[in-house]
C-alpha cells in the first residue's frame, strides 16, 4: 500500500493484487508493536559493510519509526498509543548486558531509555519472571488492521486499484514489461513489485530461496476488567524480553485483556493447536493468570533473512521490498515508500540498504528444514538462561 501511494501519486496507473483478503495474514493480525528495528548492532553492520554505511543502515531504522510516527501525529487513523516498552531480562548475566549497552549508546543513534532493576521491576510488571530490564520511552504500538486500511485509504485517495481474491500465477516477461497471470485473468505491466514477505512462494522461486517464513502466534485473555490490567503491566506498554525464541506481549486497546504473542510452533497452521503453549508461556510469567480463560487465537507469517536485514531493489526486471524479520510494523511502510519512489525513479527513494547482497544458502528452497533444530537449540539455550 505504500509503494502503491507513491506510484500513484507520480502519475503511474498502478493495481494492487491480493491473493486473498486484505489483512488475512500477518499484515492485519500481528503484535502492533514499533520500535527501533534492525536487527543487527552497530558493531555487526560495521564489520560486514564499513562504518560509514553500518550508521547509515542504522539511521534506517531511526527514520521508520519516524516515519510512521509523523504519519500518525498528522492523523493517520492506526490506533497510535506512544506507551514504551519494557524490555525484560531472562536472566541476571542478561540484565548486566541490557545496562552495559543502555549506558554505551552509540553516538548519533541515541534512545531514550531508562534501567529498572529487579527490586523496582513491580512498576513495570507486575511478575517475578524477569531479572530487571529496560524501558524504551519512544516505542509505541498501533492496531495493525487500522494501520492497513489507513495506507489502504491513502493509496486509493491517489488513484491506486485494489483487486482481493486475485492470486497472480504467474509473470512472464514481455517486450515492454510484463504479463501477469492471475486467478481473474492477466494483465499487462510495465513494472512489478513482489511484496510477499513471510507469504513468498512458488511464483517467486528467487525470493522464496532468500526469506524464511516463520509462524507467529497470539492469543488474547478473556476480559479481566482495566483495573486487573493496570496492576499486571502498571504503565501500559509493551513487553518483549531477552529470549531467542521471543514472546511479546500488551494491553489491548480497550484495555481489558492481555494481547500476547510469540514463536509457539513452526509451521502450524492452525493457531488453536498453539493456544496450550502459548497459554504456557503467558503463565510462567504471570502465575496468577493460570485460570484466565483464552477466547481469541490467531496466527501469521513473518519472514526473517540470513543476514537479518530487510532487503529492496530489482531482480531479473521484477522490484522486490521484503524480509522485516518480524519488525514489519514500523518497517514495511517506510522501506514501502522508498521502493515505491524507486519504482517512480524519485531520488528521495534511495536508502543505505541498495545495492546489498539478498543472500540465499545452499539447499534452500523455501521449506526451512534447518528451522526446527535450530529453535529446539535456541529454547534449550534459553531454559538453561544461556
Amino acid at each position: 500500500m505504500a509503494a502503491a501511494r507513491e506510484t500513484s501519486a507520480a502519475g503511474a496507473s498502478t493495481w494492487v493484487l491480493e491473493a486473498g483478503a486484505l489483512g488475512s495474514g500477518c499484515s492485519g493480525r500481528n503484535g502492533g508493536q514499533v520500535a527501533y528495528s534492525i536487527k543487527p548492532t552497530l558493531a555487526a553492520l560495521t564489520a560486514r559493510y564499513g562504518q560509514k554505511r553500518a550508521f547509515a543502515i542504522a539511521q534506517e531504522g531511526r527514520a521508520a519509526v519516524d516515519y510512521l510516527r509523523g504519519l500518525a501525529s498528522a492523523g493517520l487513523d492506526c490506533d497510535w498509543r506512544a506507551r514504551g516498552c519494557y524490555f525484560g531480562a531472562h536472566t541476571a548475566r542478561h540484565f548486566a548486558e541490557l545496562a552495559r549497552e543502555a549506558d554505551h549508546q552509540p553516538a548519533g543513534l541515541e534512545q531514550r531509555i531508562s534501567v529498572v532493576s529487579k527490586t523496582d521491576q513491580r512498576t513495570e510488571i507486575d511478575s517475578d519472571f524477569y531479572h530487571g530490564g529496560l524501558v524504551y520511552h519512544d516505542d509505541a504500538s498501533v492496531d495493525p488492521m487500522r494501520l492497513l486500511l489507513a495506507l489502504l485509504r491513502r493509496a486509493e485517495e491517489r488513484g491506486t486499484v485494489v483487486r482481493e481474491h486475485c492470486m497472480v500465477q504467474s509473470i512472464k516477461a514481455q517486450r515492454g514489461g510484463f504479463n501477469v497471470m492471475t486467478s481473474a485473468g492477466s494483465v499487462r505491466a510495465r513494472q512489478v513489485l513482489i511484496a510477499t514477505n513471510g507469504y513468498s512462494g512458488p511464483l517467486s522461486p528467487w525470493h522464496r530461496r532468500r526469506v524464511i517464513p516463520i509462524g507467529s502466534y497470539q492469543l488474547a485473555t478473556e476480559p479481566l476488567g482495566t483495573e486487573r490490567i493496570r496492576a499486571l503491566i502498571p504503565q501500559q506498554r509493551n513487553v518483549v524480553d531477552t529470549r531467542r525464541v521471543v514472546v511479546y506481549f500488551r494491553p489491548s486497546p480497550d484495555g481489558e485483556r492481555i494481547i500476547f504473542g510469540g514463536r509457539a510452533a513452526l509451521a502450524e497452521a492452525d493457531p488453536l493447536a498453539c493456544v496450550a503453549r502459548l497459554k504456557a508461556m503467558l503463565v510462567r510469567i504471570f502465575p496468577q493468570l493460570a485460570a484466565v480463560k483464552v477466547t481469541h487465537a490467531w496466527a501469521g507469517w513473518v519472514a526473517y533473512t540470513f543476514d537479518t536485514l530487510p532487503h529492496l531493489g530489482q531482480n531479473d526486471g521484477l522490484y522486490y521490498c521484503m524480509g522485516y524479520c518480524g519488525q514489519g510494523v514500523p518497517l514495511a511502510p517506510y522501506f514501502g515508500r522508498r521502493i515505491g519512489q524507486q519504482i517512480a525513479g524519485i531520488a528521495e527513494g534511495r536508502t543505505a540498504l541498495d545495492g546489498l547482497a539478498f543472500p540465499s544458502r545452499p539447499y534452500y528452497f523455501g521449506r526451512p528444514w534447518f528451522l526446527a533444530p535450530s529453535v529446539m537449540a535456541y529454547r534449550v539455550l534459553d531454559a538453561a538462561g544461556r
